[in-house]
Protein backbone atom coordinates (compact mmCIF):
# COMPACT_ATOMS: atom_id res chain seq x y z
CA UNK A 1 0.00 0.00 0.00
CA UNK A 2 3.21 2.41 0.78
CA UNK A 3 4.53 1.61 -2.65
CA UNK A 4 1.45 2.60 -3.97
CA UNK A 5 0.79 6.06 -2.38
CA UNK A 6 4.58 7.01 -2.82
CA UNK A 7 3.69 5.72 -6.74
CA UNK A 8 0.91 8.08 -7.37
CA UNK A 9 2.60 10.86 -5.57
CA UNK A 10 5.42 10.48 -8.09
CA UNK A 11 2.76 10.08 -11.19
CA UNK A 12 0.90 13.71 -9.66
CA UNK A 13 4.35 15.21 -9.37
CA UNK A 14 5.27 14.40 -12.93
CA UNK A 15 1.97 15.99 -14.17
CA UNK A 16 2.32 19.11 -12.52
CA UNK A 17 5.88 19.36 -13.93
CA UNK A 18 4.63 18.55 -17.37
CA UNK A 19 1.71 21.16 -17.29
CA UNK A 20 4.30 23.79 -15.94
CA UNK A 21 6.48 23.25 -18.72
CA UNK A 22 5.21 26.19 -20.83
CA UNK A 23 7.57 27.70 -22.97
CA UNK A 24 8.03 31.05 -22.66
CA UNK A 25 6.70 33.57 -25.05
CA UNK A 26 9.71 34.81 -27.95
CA UNK A 27 9.54 37.31 -30.93
CA UNK A 28 11.58 34.79 -32.57
CA UNK A 29 13.69 31.36 -32.81
CA UNK A 30 15.88 29.12 -34.65
CA UNK A 31 14.70 25.71 -34.50
CA UNK A 32 16.76 22.67 -35.18
CA UNK A 33 14.87 19.80 -36.81
CA UNK A 34 16.13 16.00 -37.39
CA UNK A 35 15.43 14.29 -40.44
CA UNK A 36 15.42 10.76 -41.72
CA UNK A 37 15.67 10.51 -45.41
CA UNK A 38 16.09 6.53 -44.68
CA UNK A 39 16.39 4.32 -41.46
CA UNK A 40 18.29 1.18 -41.44
CA UNK A 41 16.68 -1.87 -38.87
CA UNK A 42 16.77 -5.46 -38.35
CA UNK A 43 20.32 -7.06 -37.03
CA UNK A 44 23.61 -6.30 -38.20
CA UNK A 45 24.90 -9.29 -40.89
CA UNK A 46 28.89 -10.34 -40.74
CA UNK A 47 30.21 -8.03 -42.73
CA UNK A 48 28.76 -5.07 -39.85
CA UNK A 49 26.11 -3.93 -42.45
CA UNK A 50 22.87 -3.51 -41.73
CA UNK A 51 20.29 -5.72 -43.78
CA UNK A 52 17.59 -2.96 -44.57
CA UNK A 53 17.36 0.68 -45.29
CA UNK A 54 14.07 2.06 -46.40
CA UNK A 55 13.22 5.05 -47.69
CA UNK A 56 11.02 7.25 -45.46
CA UNK A 57 9.11 10.51 -46.71
CA UNK A 58 8.94 13.51 -43.96
CA UNK A 59 5.93 15.80 -43.58
CA UNK A 60 7.51 19.42 -41.76
CA UNK A 61 4.05 20.88 -39.74
CA UNK A 62 5.43 24.13 -38.28
CA UNK A 63 2.11 25.33 -36.34
CA UNK A 64 1.48 28.35 -34.92
CA UNK A 65 -0.14 28.39 -31.81
CA UNK A 66 -0.56 32.03 -31.04
CA UNK A 67 -4.64 32.89 -30.93
CA UNK A 68 -4.41 35.92 -32.35
CA UNK A 69 -0.02 36.61 -33.32
CA UNK A 70 0.91 35.78 -37.10
CA UNK A 71 4.34 34.39 -37.13
CA UNK A 72 6.64 34.71 -39.97
CA UNK A 73 8.63 31.98 -41.04
CA UNK A 74 11.99 33.05 -42.59
CA UNK A 75 13.68 30.24 -43.60
CA UNK A 76 13.18 26.51 -44.23
CA UNK A 77 17.22 25.11 -44.53
CA UNK A 78 17.47 21.24 -45.47
CA UNK A 79 20.62 19.96 -44.43
CA UNK A 80 22.63 16.47 -45.19
CA UNK A 81 24.35 13.82 -42.72
CA UNK A 82 27.28 15.51 -43.81
CA UNK A 83 26.03 19.00 -43.01
CA UNK A 84 25.71 20.02 -46.73
CA UNK A 85 23.05 22.61 -47.40
CA UNK A 86 20.71 20.68 -49.64
CA UNK A 87 17.75 22.98 -50.51
CA UNK A 88 15.96 26.06 -49.22
CA UNK A 89 12.50 25.22 -48.97
CA UNK A 90 11.24 28.79 -48.76
CA UNK A 91 13.25 31.43 -51.59
CA UNK A 92 10.91 34.75 -49.47
CA UNK A 93 9.66 34.19 -45.94
CA UNK A 94 6.05 33.20 -45.13
CA UNK A 95 3.76 34.35 -43.05
CA UNK A 96 1.74 31.92 -40.61
CA UNK A 97 -1.34 33.00 -39.40
CA UNK A 98 -2.52 32.93 -36.46
CA UNK A 99 -3.64 28.85 -35.20
CA UNK A 100 -2.56 28.65 -38.99
CA UNK A 101 -0.05 25.44 -40.40
CA UNK A 102 2.82 25.82 -42.40
CA UNK A 103 3.49 22.13 -44.21
CA UNK A 104 7.19 20.97 -46.16
CA UNK A 105 7.40 17.60 -47.67
CA UNK A 106 10.46 15.40 -48.26
CA UNK A 107 9.50 13.04 -50.37
CA UNK A 108 10.33 9.32 -49.81
CA UNK A 109 12.54 9.29 -52.85
CA UNK A 110 14.98 12.02 -51.71
CA UNK A 111 18.23 10.14 -50.34
CA UNK A 112 20.54 12.74 -50.27
CA UNK A 113 19.52 13.95 -46.67
CA UNK A 114 20.32 10.27 -45.47
CA UNK A 115 19.60 9.38 -41.60
CA UNK A 116 21.14 12.40 -40.16
CA UNK A 117 19.61 14.98 -41.93
CA UNK A 118 17.93 18.17 -40.39
CA UNK A 119 16.33 21.35 -40.79
CA UNK A 120 17.48 24.76 -39.51
CA UNK A 121 13.89 26.65 -39.60
CA UNK A 122 14.24 30.50 -38.44
CA UNK A 123 10.66 32.17 -37.42
CA UNK A 124 9.50 35.87 -36.15
CA UNK A 125 6.84 37.89 -35.11
CA UNK A 126 5.89 41.61 -34.66
CA UNK A 127 5.36 41.16 -31.40
CA UNK A 128 6.09 38.13 -28.41
CA UNK A 129 4.06 35.33 -28.54
CA UNK A 130 3.71 31.05 -28.21
CA UNK A 131 6.24 29.87 -30.09
CA UNK A 132 5.36 27.25 -32.80
CA UNK A 133 4.92 23.80 -32.71
CA UNK A 134 7.26 22.45 -35.01
CA UNK A 135 7.25 18.32 -36.04
CA UNK A 136 8.01 16.18 -38.89
CA UNK A 137 6.34 13.09 -39.76
CA UNK A 138 8.56 10.26 -41.17
CA UNK A 139 6.33 7.43 -43.46
CA UNK A 140 7.04 4.73 -45.33
CA UNK A 141 3.35 3.32 -46.10
CA UNK A 142 2.66 0.52 -48.62
CA UNK A 143 -0.53 -0.59 -49.54
CA UNK A 144 -1.32 -4.32 -47.50
CA UNK A 145 1.84 -4.45 -45.74
CA UNK A 146 3.23 -3.06 -42.57
CA UNK A 147 3.40 0.85 -42.59
CA UNK A 148 6.56 2.61 -40.75
CA UNK A 149 5.84 5.69 -39.18
CA UNK A 150 7.43 8.32 -36.54
CA UNK A 151 7.89 11.81 -35.48
CA UNK A 152 10.64 13.94 -34.69
CA UNK A 153 10.32 17.56 -32.71
CA UNK A 154 12.46 20.33 -33.13
CA UNK A 155 14.30 22.23 -30.66
CA UNK A 156 15.21 26.03 -30.04
CA UNK A 157 19.13 26.63 -30.62
CA UNK A 158 21.21 29.65 -30.72
CA UNK A 159 21.80 31.06 -33.98
CA UNK A 160 26.05 30.66 -34.12
CA UNK A 161 26.17 32.95 -37.54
Amino acid sequence: MKNVAMMFILVLMLGMNSADAVEDLSQGQTLYLPIYSHIWHGNKIVDGKYPIKSQVSALVSIRNTSLKTPIRITTARYYSTDGKLLKEFLPKPVEIGAMGTLELFVERKESEGGSGANFIIQWDAASTTNTPVVEAVHADIKGGGPALTFITTARPIKADR
